[in-house]
């Protein structure tokens, strides 16, 4: 087991980015979408449904950040771009309304990574484990309950206002937690996110996830230099963290 980076030494508390980090959302949209449309009887590609789904993610944050839109939680946004695809498919009237609820509550119900809850739990007997997603507090309390993710608190941009990568989000979570950001690790498999992290002073860990996007995404091999560590998996930043 690797010793502890001495610049991390100070580290008290570990916040996560969750979608796409600890939960493979787009295999959890692929199959509840696929078991939804033999129920209903749909043709419909759920793999391109899927990626459209998650891709007007940031153009709806992007509305709430610019003033378009008053201050939305995550669920609302992802219902109006659920109704949105739903009739650009020409399948909205399949749909009760029951059946888009469900549907969109999907994202409380995504599935952990092969490594998570037990990288987590390796983790969490060295560290203060918290959430920081753009998800909402509901969200993200039923996605834990639903994956068994052991986390110690849930922290999510709605008790700030705000979205990621505004830097209210993070201020946020150094604030709740009660430690200086120094002190504080970000995780996540998105670079832009811990960039951001960065410039507020936290420390910084990039956790690959390949398959985010499916199989078929070219990856990009470049990692900012900024980030004070770079992981495979959560059990390999157990093992950098010397958990």
């Amino acid at each position: 087991m690797s010793q502890l980076p001495a610049a991390l030494g100070d580290v008290k508390a570990l916040t996560f980015d969750v979608f796409g980090t600890v939960v493979d959302w787009r295999s959890s949209v692929i199959r509840e979408g696929e078991a939804l449309g033999a129920r209903l009887g749909l043709d419909v590609d759920w793999a391109a449904f899927a990626d459209a789904w998650r891709g007007g993610y940031a153009p709806a944050m992007d509305r709430v950040r610019q003033g378009e839109l008053p201050w939305t939680r995550l669920d609302d946004l992802h219902r109006m771009t659920l109704d949105r695809l739903l009739g650009d498919l020409s399948i909205d009237e399949a749909f009760t309304e029951k059946d888009k609820t469900h549907l969109n509550g999907v994202w409380h119900r995504l599935t952990p990574w092969p490594d998570s809850v037990a990288g987590l739990t390796r983790l969490r007997q060295h560290f203060v484990l918290a959430t920081l997603s753009n998800g909402n507090m509901s969200l993200l309390v039923n996605m834990a309950k639903h994956a068994s993710l052991p986390w110690d608190c849930v922290l999510s941009a709605e008790l700030a206002g705000h979205y990621k990568r505004d830097a209210e989000v993070y201020r946020m979570a150094a604030r709740l937690l009660d430690q200086p950001p120094e002190r504080i690790l970000m995780v996540a498999a998105h670079q832009d996110d811990l960039q951001a992290a960065h410039r507020e002073g936290y420390r910084t860990a990039f956790v690959r996830r390949p398959l985010e996007h499916g199989p078929d995404p070219t990856p990009n091999h470049y990692v900012d230099p900024c980030f004070d560590l770079v992981a495979d998996d959560f059990h390999d930043l157990a093992d950098q963290l010397s958990c």
